[in-house]
């Protein structure tokens, strides 16, 4: 009997210091939550793009200091059922809000009610991300630019500017937002291919412009590093697009001439830059080609690609296709 009442006790005793330590984890957690990083501060411009998660949310809070824990906060946002509604945009925050106003006022999308969105298409080339940038009155015409080597470089998506951002800044986060969209796997994985990062970017841009599908981004991947390989000319008409600005399914002889360093008819080898800045999926297609029989291939007006083996069957396309 004595040995069972101990037992009892034992148990009873577990029992309790279980609860203790559940109801100090409770409110321990439960005042973190509700009480903010610093009592008196001022507020800070906050920026979400689209297509971050709550995780990458979290941890930028946490670096910017709005928060002291990103896991409180990912937790918090999940209780609430608020992980699909946090919306992107610029907020104007402050270490003063505890986690559940920060959450709150994502959630319900309570952005910088002046601030100037723009969307940047995958494809666009400078002059254009210029022109829509000079349009929303960021910046003045022609100012980007000046700065032709950003040409690849600014990742397409849709960003929050403040009306008085600087060109600068809006360089910053355009370039930073390719930087982390490309990753630290993916730069491993061109390292390890012997291959630089403008080199897949550049024939990233010419995948981007030239076909719309991934699976055929892959396949064309293939034929264009085959003949960079092979010394032959890549052929691109989206460099002829490029060069003569005007943008069509077929060129004549005659145009597939012009003198320029972008001419991937006549000059072998990469053209000396990106001719528009690609997306994700373009990028990618750069670095896993896919390999195939297939040497050449076509778009057609409705955005249809055709592949073929030889030269022979490739001018029957031209023929049956873009005429």
């Amino acid at each position: 009997m004595e040995i069972i009442n101990q037992k009892k006790f034992t148990l009873f005793l577990v029992v309790v210091i279980l609860l203790i330590f559940g109801l100090i984890s409770f409110f321990y957690i439960r005042y973190q939550i509700i009480t903010p990083l610093e009592a008196d501060s001022q507020k800070q411009s906050f920026v979400i793009e689209r297509g971050e998660s709550l995780k990458e949310i979290a941890t930028n809070l946490k670096e910017v200091k709005l928060i002291r824990d990103k896991f409180l906060f990912e937790y918090y946002v999940l209780y609430k059922g608020w992980g699909a509604r946090l919306q992107a945009g610029q907020y104007e925050l402050s270490p003063s809000f505890n986690i559940p106003q920060i959450a709150q006022k994502i959630a319900e999308g309570k952005t910088t009610s002046n601030e100037v969105t723009i969307t940047i298409p995958e494809g666009f080339n400078l002059k254009q991300i210029d022109a829509r940038l000079a349009k929303a009155g960021l910046i003045e015409e022609g100012e980007l630019l000046k700065q032709p080597q950003l040409e690849g470089y600014l990742f397409p998506d849709t960003y929050y500017f403040s009306p008085t951002e600087s060109l600068d800044g809006i360089v910053a986060k355009m370039k930073a937002n390719f930087e982390r969209k490309i990753g630290q796997g993916l730069k491993e994985e061109i390292a390890n291919q012997g291959k630089s990062i403008e080199e897949i970017v550049i024939m990233a841009s010419l995948l981007e412009k030239e076909v719309s599908k991934e699976e055929d981004r892959r396949l064309v991947s293939g034929i264009f590093w085959q003949r960079l390989e092979d010394n032959y000319p890549l052929e691109s008409c989206a460099t002829i697009a490029y060069i003569l600005g005007v943008d069509k399914w077929r060129y004549t002889a005659a145009e597939t001439k012009s003198d320029s360093p972008y001419n991937t008819y006549q000059n072998i080898g990469l053209p000396p830059g990106p001719i528009c800045h690609p997306g994700l999926s373009a990028i990618k297609a750069a670095v896993y080609p896919q390999a195939s029989q297939n040497y050449f291939f076509l778009s057609k007006p409705d955005g249809e690609t055709v592949f073929s083996q030889t030269l022979e069957e490739h001018n029957q396309n031209k023929s049956k296709y873009l005429q």
